[in-house]
């Protein structure tokens, strides 16, 4: 392949060049995705998991998945999204592994300093609460949730990934927060 850009232009290049030039197998390309969106995955990935032990493994899992697939990504502008997408389905894939674990003698909990057996208990009670509520949210509210509380997207980030007007972002997360308000009511 013929480098056309220098490789500073590459690392100002936007999301859409990078992942046109990375389906066609440029790996600088790739290699910069990696560095602008590898710090939110992992942020993204440790707030799902509860912990930093796996956070490595899911955010490395998404990437190959990311590199075999970005060659049938349809809207490229739609990038990050895309790549929190895949990460969240692999945070999420090994919370369940560890829900179905065969033996529980072999897992490994860390409790932090000063955190009873209670106060862990409540805390895990409430994130599966809270996962069970967002799993009964429409699609395009549960996106939009993620997206703002978990992975901290402004209202214009979240139109902008979406494709969607702002005002519309603010009437789909409304509406997301008065359903999880309801669900959750037993935790206020």
């Amino acid at each position: 392949m013929i480098d056309l850009l220098p490789r500073t232009s590459l690392a100002n290049a936007d999301d859409r060049t990078l992942a046109g030039r990375a389906a066609d197998g440029d790996l600088r390309a790739f290699e910069v995705i990696l560095r602008r969106h590898g710090p939110l995955m992992r942020a993204y990935a440790t707030r799902v998991l509860g912990s930093n032990d796996e956070t490595d493994d899911v955010v490395q899992e998404a990437f190959i998945v990311a590199w075999r697939q970005l060659p049938n990504l349809e809207n490229t502008v739609a990038l990050k999204s895309w790549l929190l997408r895949i990460v969240t389905n692999k945070s999420i894939d090994r919370v369940r592994a560890r829900r179905h674990h065969a033996d529980i003698d072999e897992l490994e909990f860390e409790r932090p300093d000063g955190e009873t057996a209670a106060t862990a208990m409540e805390a895990t009670s409430l994130d599966e609460a809270l996962s069970a509520a967002l799993s009964t949210l429409p699609e395009d509210q549960r996106r939009c949730w993620m997206l703002r509380e978990i992975a901290g997207y402004s209202y214009d980030d979240i139109a902008e990934q979406l494709g969607l007007p702002h005002s519309t972002i603010r009437g789909i997360l409304a509406r997301a927060r008065k359903s999880l308000v309801i669900q959750m009511e037993g935790w206020r």
